[in-house]
């Protein structure tokens, strides 16, 4: 038996190339769509009839406990968690998979410069100032809010602050490499100054501002679209955000 060794040439590649993620979503925005569909999923395929109407007397926001907790099942005490809640729960599929896009185009880039502690936080900010706004419109008729409308618009509002924004860039003074550092935090001048921000915008108000106009046009047809939520939402992010700003010394 020969005592030389045999060794296999290595076939490897010098260097693997980095594997890219199929899905560029942070984290956080993927977990918070994922959370979305699944509650809408065990809505629809495992609650029965019974079920879905308690999910939502107990878990949607229902402004008239305000005014008259004794008439609605439960009482006042769903108040406690309500306005929040109601975020999660959607009046089905079309519903939630519109707000699930819309949530990963605006969560995205909010929670990329922010984190996903700072994401969630205004996230959730939008829902209550949201419901807070559904109530102050609609009492005292009886009506029923789902929908993560009121989050996503918040993030959309704080998202309109910087990401038609230039970029900014450094540059090395000894290599003169250049090196881009983010983008700024427009002030609302200089956000409406920018033509691109500031059609978004108008539009986003003025689209929203028209839905209780359009029971006139369409011949007294209902609208089920919770404007109220959508606009409350959107100035709660776009006066918010400047508090997300990690101060530098």
């Amino acid at each position: 038996m020969s005592g030389d060794e045999k060794h296999e040439p290595d076939q490897r590649p010098a260097s693997e190339p980095q594997r890219q993620p199929i899905f560029l979503l942070p984290l956080a925005v993927t977990a918070l769509c994922g959370l979305l569909l699944a509650i809408q999923a065990a809505d629809s395929l495992v609650l029965n009839d019974g079920g879905r109407e308690a999910l939502l007397t107990w878990f949607a926001f229902i402004p008239y406990r305000l005014i008259d907790p004794t008439n609605v099942e439960g009482g006042w005490l769903p108040l406690l968690w309500t306005p929040v809640t109601h975020a999660f729960l959607h009046a089905g599929w079309e519903h939630v998979l519109l707000n699930s896009v819309w949530l990963a185009i605006f969560a995205t880039p909010v929670a990329q410069r922010y984190g996903a502690t700072k994401m969630f936080v205004l996230f959730l900010a939008g829902a209550v100032m949201g419901a807070l706004a559904f109530a102050a419109t609609t009492l005292p008729a009886v009506q029923v809010l789902v929908g993560a409308s009121g989050g996503i618009a918040a993030l959309t509002g704080a998202a309109v602050r910087f990401v038609f924004q230039p970029p900014v860039v450094a540059v090395d003074p000894e290599t003169g490499e250049r090196r881009m550092l983010g983008r700024k935090l427009a002030t609302l001048r200089e956000m409406l100054a920018h033509p691109t921000a500031r059609i978004f915008s108008l539009l986003w108000i003025v689209l929203n501002g028209i839905v209780p106009l359009l029971p006139l046009v369409l011949g007294g047809a209902t609208v089920q679209i919770a404007w109220q939520a959508h606009l409350a939402g959107f100035f709660t992010g776009l006066l918010l955000v400047p508090l997300l700003e990690r101060k530098h010394p």
